[in-house]
């Protein structure tokens, strides 16, 4: 069984230019961490973008990947501030695949970042949950429409329907 990452960016990708002072997006490291990892597996390079940018066009370039790939089972590497809608788009476009987001509090670049776990965690979701989409971060998975970003401590949490961010 074969397992298919699509990256779209995020925190998980991004990178400090010392001379911009700013965090940036160059390619996504998922290739290098999977390689790191002696994981070969495939990769499509979607977007490098900040969650917070993604349009509904952005979502349905990653509907229609998520469609267009023949693999059943599929990671797609996300910011965390808009992962859930972009859940919910998934979840009403593609049709009888597996799929589990994941993404990164602190950039792969940074040292001490949650990303390789996050996506190692997420392939391992991706292989054993049933057909359907998922969120998976620091070592819990949930099903998109029970699941939020509580900013206040930085993690995703269990919510028994989806909504709002927590402030």
């Amino acid at each position: 069984m074969t397992v298919r990452i699509l990256a779209t960016g995020g925190t998980f990708d991004k990178r400090y230019d010392p001379v911009a002072g700013q965090l940036t997006f160059g390619t996504t490291a998922v290739a290098d961490l999977l390689a790191t990892a002696q994981a070969r597996l495939p990769v499509d390079e979607l977007l490098q973008i900040d969650s917070l940018d993604m349009t509904d066009t952005h979502r349905a370039l990653v509907a229609e990947a998520c469609t267009r790939v023949t693999e059943d089972r599929l990671v797609v590497v996300h910011g965390t501030d808009t992962m859930v809608e972009t859940a919910a788009v998934l979840a009403e476009r593609v049709v009888g695949k597996t799929i589990v987001l994941t993404g990164a509090m602190v950039p792969h670049s940074v040292h001490e970042s949650d990303a390789a776990f996050n996506l190692g965690f997420a392939l391992a979701a991706a292989q054993c949950l049933p057909i359907g989409v998922y969120v998976a971060m620091h070592g819990q998975w949930h099903d998109w429409r029970q699941v939020r970003k509580n900013r206040a401590i930085g993690r995703f949490e269990a919510s028994r329907t989806t909504g709002p961010d927590i402030a």
